[in-house]
């Protein structure tokens, strides 16, 4: 009966945070491409959603799969609870599924301390030297850039010397994307933005944690 009740309650989390105007499709790329009245939707549900969720819900969704732990990673970094930074990172590291990573990455950047960088360059020393493994490479790069410009660190760098390991991960196969290293800066900076406008309306968001400038 007990687990009866929990799938129940996951069931209802799911239909109430993951999949209400299929949010966890959207939460990415997708963004950046809205405009106009169904940007400020989304924008607005996006921070309510993230000011209405409790901590105990978010580990629930943490515990399923891509979907759920996307859509959980967003509203993390709306609402800037930084309590799941070790959770974030152990689950990016772990690189179990596909599709989150990204969110991973926005939510760390968004926190923009030093312990989320040190999460980053983990993550980095862990996959660049694997070439054979596309995963989350770029927006880990994109996010740890991205928090060496607001940190006034040069953690990046150790990766981006010449033939160093962003260079090896590059030429290594399967064949990669070539674009420039400020490009997921940007990108995941262009997404951290979001972020911070839909914290808006959010009447949770933690006022620790400051707006994002890129």
């Amino acid at each position: 009966m007990r687990r009866t009740d929990e799938e129940a309650e996951l069931a209802k989390l799911i239909r109430r945070y993951v999949t209400p105007d299929r949010r966890y499709l959207k939460l990415g790329g997708v963004l950046l491409g809205m405009s106009g009245r169904d940007r400020a939707k989304f924008i607005q549900k996006l921070g309510k959603a993230a000011g209405e969720i409790s901590p105990s819900e978010l580990g629930m969704l943490l515990g399923r799969g891509w979907r759920e732990r996307k859509t959980a990673a967003w509203l993390i970094a709306v609402a800037g609870r930084t309590e799941f930074r070790e959770r974030l990172g152990e689950l990016l590291l772990a690189s179990e599924g596909p599709y989150a990573g990204h969110a991973y990455c926005v939510a760390l950047a968004t926190f923009g301390t030093p312990a989320d960088a040190d999460l980053l360059v983990a993550y980095l020393d862990r996959y660049l030297p694997r070439p054979d493994l596309y995963y989350d490479q770029e927006a880990a790069l994109g996010a740890l850039l991205l928090l060496d410009a607001k940190l006034g660190t040069g953690h990046a760098a150790q990766f981006l010397a010449p033939n160093g390991l962003w260079q090896q991960w590059i030429d290594g196969p399967p064949i990669k994307d070539r674009d420039a290293p400020d490009s997921y800066r940007e990108f995941i900076g262009q997404l951290c933005a979001f972020a911070d406008e839909s914290a808006k309306h959010c009447p949770t968001r933690r006022h620790d944690v400051p707006p994002r400038r890129r």
